[in-house]
């Protein structure tokens, strides 16, 4: 992790996120071109309200819940889609699911801590690891376009609770 990177599962002020997740998006998809229709910016909201992945059914659910019109499954694929390709979320392979990406206007690899019990996420930034990464390939002979790197594990809430300390 770089010396400004808060460590994974610190607390902060999650409302503050949300926020500064919203603005950022405008201000990224304005300075690209890139059209963050009311749609998207809601799929983006409810990602950003939890820091649980969450599946597209899950957001097609929370849609319709705020919705006063059916909202139907390709609505919420084609709004992922388009978060994906602006850099806004990151999919977390193994599970299927989507988490905002708290630096979407840098390109970076994609390092997650997965909670077993709570569902928790959180992505890290390990230049150790990247580097480790990328040196093997090199060593491999293999050009490495983009990284992923999905754990499952305790988060230190969870530990503490179910009395793992170790």
């Amino acid at each position: 992790m770089t010396d400004k990177e808060p460590l994974a599962f610190t607390r902060h002020n999650h409302s503050h996120c949300v926020s500064d997740a919203l603005q950022a998006a405008v201000a990224i998809c304005t300075e690209r071109g890139a059209r963050l229709t009311a749609i998207r910016q809601q799929v983006l909201e409810l990602i950003w309200q939890s820091h649980k992945p969450l599946g597209a059914y899950a957001l097609l659910d929370q849609l319709a819940e705020k919705s006063t019109k059916p909202v139907a499954p390709p609505t919420v694929y084609r709004a992922l889609d388009f978060l994906l390709e602006q850099k806004l979320i990151h999919r977390i392979a193994a599970i299927n699911a989507f988490i905002g990406c708290p630096h979407p206007d840098h390109n970076h690899a994609s390092h997650f801590f997965l909670c077993d019990d709570c569902g928790r996420a959180e992505e890290i930034h390990s230049k150790s690891v990247s580097n480790s990464i990328k040196k093997a390939a090199t060593e491999a002979g293999f050009a490495v376009q983009s990284q992923s790197l999905e754990v499952f594990g305790l988060c230190p809430d969870c530990r503490t609770q179910d009395g793992h300390d170790s």
